[in-house]
């Protein structure tokens, strides 16, 4: 079958809002009419979305899954059609994706001094899937921390980053200068892979209710510092590797330019951060 994308729009507003009444005033249509497309859309896929009560609505599995995927499908579709629009106005322009925590602004600023006539965008990436714009053809280049699937993909070593343990500031270890792997022993962990929460924000949110202990690279610690948090250094806890990432049979001159011009910023930018936070890795940091 093939997809409506309207009504997969719909479908969003509705897992959004949890509650037709507001999905439908967002949308700017009648209440029924949005109930009546979203049933229909739940015949067409042949599997129930949601759970309705009279006070709200939920997903169902197959709709957690469905809203999950609508992000990537719908971004997409939304950058193909301003790509198509670029071309009919004869825009060159060139997005960079990036994960949380990762600066790609000065390689920008430096780029653009060299191409003025190019406009730059920037897409945040999901940390269980950074390679999804890539791929989806969201973004040109990644600015990305590994793990992540770089088949197909070629990759430029930017740098290293520690980790650090972020642990509410109550925790009964929150006030050591330092930490190892044998020190987080019997602690509840939230960094697998198991759990995808929607947000960065919502794991440190669990974090800081008392609901387990993340590693997490230091930028990352830094972006979300909250002063109900801390994040302390794991003396012994693996390095995270920082890179450049560009679909491997992409060869035009704007990416490579970009690139060379990247790679040299951000080398000079992490390997500078990296000096800072060296001096300053000894003390907590709320």
């Amino acid at each position: 079958m093939d997809l409506d994308l309207r009504k997969l729009r719909y479908f969003v507003a509705v897992a959004e809002q949890r509650h037709f009444g507001r999905a439908a005033r967002q949308l700017y249509i009648a209440q029924p009419v949005l109930s009546r497309q979203i049933k229909v859309f739940e015949r067409e896929l042949d599997c129930e979305l949601l759970v309705r009560s009279t006070r709200s609505v939920e997903l169902t599995a197959a709709g957690k899954q469905l809203y999950e995927e609508a992000q990537g499908i719908l971004a997409a579709v939304d950058a193909a059609v301003r790509r198509v629009h670029d071309a009919d106005h004869g825009v060159r322009r060139l997005v960079v994706a990036f994960s949380a925590g990762l600066h790609v602004s000065e390689a920008i600023l430096a780029f653009t001094a060299r191409h003025p006539d190019v406009e730059t965008d920037v897409v945040p990436v999901r940390w269980w899937e950074p390679d999804a714009p890539l791929r989806d053809g969201r973004a040109q280049i990644g600015y990305l921390r590994r793990p992540f699937d770089d088949s197909g993909l070629r990759t430029i070593p930017v740098g290293h980053e520690p980790r650090v343990a972020c642990l509410p500031a109550a925790h009964r270890l929150a006030d050591r200068p330092e930490l190892t792997r044998a020190d987080l022993d019997g602690e509840r962990m939230l960094d697998t892979p198991a759990r995808r929460t929607s947000s960065l924000e919502e794991k440190f949110e669990r974090i800081a209710a008392g609901h387990g202990i993340v590693l997490v690279p230091l930028s990352v610690a830094h972006s979300y510092a909250r002063p109900d948090l801390v994040h302390l250094p794991v003396t012994d806890a693996p390095g995270v590797e920082t890179c450049l990432a560009v679909v491997a049979d992409r060869r035009e001159k704007l990416l490579r330019d970009f690139l060379d011009i990247a790679t040299a910023t951000l080398r000079q930018a992490t390997s500078a951060a990296g000096s800072l936070g060296g001096e300053a890795n000894g003390a907590p940091t709320a």
